[in-house]
């Protein structure tokens, strides 16, 4: 048999073994992620909160409990996480708030939060409504492009 047909061989073989070995571990993860998920949702308890701020920041920067940073990774602790400062009764806290549910909260209005722990997994509103279509930020690449268009036009005059 030829070299190059027995480097082909047994690179297939190795490509193989790594693609099942991600395939389970993938599988391992999202059972994890699934189990997680569930027990934040029986943990979690509806609350009136009073929302003064929110914006993504660095965990580092946030106001957050150091136990809160002790427990993440280290390669977490530079990302960017969505924050909301709220009152909850009588006292200012800091929230983790999910990724999705982020965008639906308005600023200084009263809502119920679904809260489990210091992390917000759903939102209702109370007062006022809810805008479940809220107005997506527009891209860097839109302003520029629209900046460009109004210099061009501009300068034709």
């Amino acid at each position: 048999m030829e070299t190059w047909a027995i480097v082909l061989i047994v690179i297939s073989i190795v490509s193989l073994a790594i693609l099942i070995g991600l395939y389970f571990a993938g599988k391992k993860m999202q059972e994890k992620q699934s189990n997680a998920e569930a027990q934040m949702k029986a943990a979690g308890q509806t609350m009136t909160v009073l929302v003064i701020d929110k914006k993504k920041m660095r965990m580092k920067d946030a106001n957050l409990p150091k136990v809160v940073l002790e427990q993440t990774p280290k390669y977490l602790r530079a990302t960017k996480v969505p924050l909301v400062k709220a009152k909850i009764g009588p006292q200012i806290t800091t929230l983790i708030c999910d990724p999705n549910v982020f965008d639906l909260i308005p600023v200084k209005k009263e809502i119920k939060a679904v809260i489990s722990g210091i992390y917000i997994t759903d939102v209702k509103g109370l007062r006022t409504g809810l805008d479940s279509e809220t107005p997506k930020q527009k891209k860097k690449r839109e302003k520029r492009e629209k900046r460009a268009a109004k210099l061009k036009s501009l300068t034709k005059k």
